[in-house]
């Protein structure tokens, strides 16, 4: 039985996206899009960092981060240590599809 591919529209700190992905693992993108969201407004609200792309590249750079981290046994880091290995990887691959389509809608304003 093949697994299909879906197309799933889903917010990031308030700007829309299309994300495709395999039915299988729409439940695991929705969680994906759910941390990053959360992790990209805690970045926003603490007021040290303004502008989308910006936003974006400090949460892909503190989950890689905590992941490493995980990865090695250096301290803890719990948000990132509850998933798998795979589901990780999964997450990271949809958080780069979102930063580059932010990036591409950012390049079309200027």
């Amino acid at each position: 039985m093949e697994d299909p591919s879906i197309t799933l529209d889903v917010s990031i700190l308030g700007r829309e996206y299309r994300v495709a992905c395999r039915e299988s693992e729409r439940e695991e993108l929705l969680q994906a899009v759910t941390f990053v969201d959360r992790r990209m407004r805690e970045i926003r609200d603490s007021g040290k960092i303004t502008g989308t792309e910006r936003i974006a590249v400090m949460a892909g750079l503190n989950i890689a981060h905590e992941l490493l981290r995980s990865k090695s046994g250096n301290g803890s880091a719990a948000p990132v240590a509850s998933f798998d290995t795979s589901g990780i990887q999964r997450r990271l691959s949809a958080m780069q599809s979102a930063i580059d389509r932010a990036m591409a809608e950012q390049d079309k304003l200027f």
